[in-house]
């Protein structure tokens, strides 16, 4: 039997000049014959970045070539590296290492850094030492999550704003930490509080598809009891992080995935042990999202900077 490429969601594009295989029915795709660099041609920056819109992840498998720098290069052909707020870089890049050995392990459904306004549009992450099993990482399309509820709830999820920030009960959400891994978290990841009011629905820039925006940094519904909000979060989560919409990635190292922030979350799979993993990661900065009646996300902490009246 053929099939054709509107058959399924994932269908590559044949007009694309990539060598895209998918990966997945609805979710991610394997790019194949290609070396990626700061050298890139523009006509394949351009081509990247149409895939990563129409397959929410990229893999690229062989990329032994690259590091730190050289990542750091390639990311900025497709925008401007961010660093995490409050989670030091190494010094004169913008990157972030997640080291398993000092507590990098990110075991949690999450869109990266949605405790702030304009959250990254994409990551490109890149793999330096993988357990010899287990440490795979799976993403979910939150929007085909969004067009698979039911429409009755779609309707409300327009409607609906959500808070988040970066001060989650990091202790409630992992049952195997230590107090020291606990404090550390207070000191470093939350030693600056960020809250951000984002709308459960936004519009996705480039596609126009509408996606649903939680995850781990959601703290709340705007507008309804602590109960009724986490029944809300709890039912709209659970439809992002069905199998049907999601991938699972086995790792190698020289592996690179580039993901859309705005499409998708992301979990890292905490099943490898003593095994060491490290993974390095470029953010690329973000928009501020947009809700179906034009309102933008809005900053509450830190307080948004007052301008002075003329």
């Amino acid at each position: 039997m053929t099939v054709t490429p509107a058959a399924y969601p994932n269908a590559a594009d044949p007009a694309s000049p990539l060598s895209i295989k998918p990966v997945g029915g609805r979710i991610g795709a394997q790019v194949d014959a290609i070396t990626l660099s700061a050298d890139l041609d523009d006509a394949s920056v351009v081509a990247i970045r149409a895939a990563l819109v129409r397959h929410k992840v990229l893999f690229f498998r062989g990329q032994h070539h690259l590091d730190n720098d050289s990542h750091e290069a390639f990311a900025r052909r497709f925008g401007d590296p961010v660093g995490h707020p409050t989670v030091p870089s190494p010094e004169g890049t913008q990157l972030f290492e997640l080291d398993s050995r000092y507590g990098g392990k990110a075991a949690a459904w999450h869109t990266d850094i949605t405790f702030v306004p304009d959250y990254p549009f994409a990551s490109i992450l890149r793999a330096v030492t993988i357990p010899e099993a287990g440490g795979d990482t799976v993403w979910a399309n939150t929007a085909a999550a969004y067009t698979d509820l039911p429409e009755a709830l779609r309707a409300l999820a327009d409607t609906l704003w959500a808070v988040h920030s970066n001060a989650y009960d990091y202790a409630a959400a992992r049952a195997d930490l230590t107090d020291e891994q606990i404090a550390r978290h207070r000191a470093v990841f939350a030693s600056t509080v960020y809250e951000t009011e984002h709308p459960v629905v936004r519009i996705h820039p480039e596609s126009g598809e509408r996606t649903l925006v939680l995850g781990q940094f959601v703290q709340r519904i705007v507008g309804v009891s602590t109960a009724e909000s986490q029944r809300l979060i709890e039912m709209l989560q659970a439809h992002i992080v069905r199998l049907e919409n999601s991938i699972r990635w086995r790792w190698q190292e020289g592996d690179v995935v580039i993901w859309d922030n705005r499409a998708t979350q992301h979990y890292a799979v905490d099943d490898y042990g003593a095994q060491h993993r490290v993974v390095r990661r470029v953010t690329l900065s973000g928009d501020v999202p947009v809700s179906i009646d034009g309102r933008r996300s809005r900053a509450i902490k830190p307080a948004p900077l007052a301008i002075a009246a003329e």
